[in-house]
């Protein structure tokens, strides 16, 4: 069964439709964003998550030292690193780690080779200037056989509408939305309803 990963939660509102809908994996961003909080903020937030709820941290270019702490001080259970980061420094990492990967063409794929480290690999579109989070999709077709060596987690512009035909077309471990589930700038029960609905139909 595909997984499904709520990002970007900031209020309590987020924790109460999560805890709802049962996604396997919610994420808090710690890097410079409009859904960033602080680690404050984000472990009052997960001690009211359901303990079934794994919790994942987002980092961009972090001091590695900076974001074991964090990943301590909250209890995450993944840490998302987003950033120029390499396998050095993911030597350094004490937590399972994902790292992301923004396709910009099939060369670009051959970086995860260089991560003996990581468990998986959060496939997101390429902007120049962004570090994910732009509601864009990429071109499937280029990452579709990637699942066979890699726990793939397939992120950029999906929405319950397209989720379908993204699960069909990569065949990934876990799905990651954010933007596609808000509305206004804000989780929207409706959507998240509705996309989680559409992951757990969707037939690969």
């Amino acid at each position: 069964m595909v997984k499904v990963k709520i990002c970007g939660l900031k209020r309590e509102e987020d924790i109460e439709i999560v805890n709802k809908f049962k996604p396997e994996f919610v994420g808090f961003v710690f890097a410079e964003s409009k859904r960033k909080v602080s680690p404050e903020r984000a472990k009052q937030l997960i001690d009211s998550l359901s303990e079934d709820i794994k919790t994942v941290g987002v980092f961009v270019n972090e001091a590695p030292e900076k974001v074991n702490e964090i990943a301590e001080f909250c209890g995450l259970d993944v840490v998302q690193l987003h950033g120029d980061e390499d396998a050095l420094y993911c030597e350094k990492i004490k937590h399972t780690m994902w790292k992301a990967v923004a396709v910009k063409n099939e060369e670009t794929l051959d970086e995860l080779k260089g991560y003996p480290l990581v468990e998986g690999f959060l496939l997101d579109t390429y902007v120049k200037g962004e570090k994910g989070g732009t509601g864009k999709t990429f071109n499937w077709d280029m990452v579709k056989d990637l699942y066979k060596d890699y726990r793939i987690i397939l992120a950029g512009g999906l929405n319950p509408e397209n989720i379908g035909q993204a699960i069909q077309s990569v065949n990934p471990y876990c799905v990651d939305v954010s933007s596609g589930v808000e509305k206004d700038g804000v989780k929207n029960e409706e959507l998240v309803a509705s996309f989680i609905h559409a992951v757990r139909s969707a037939v690969l």
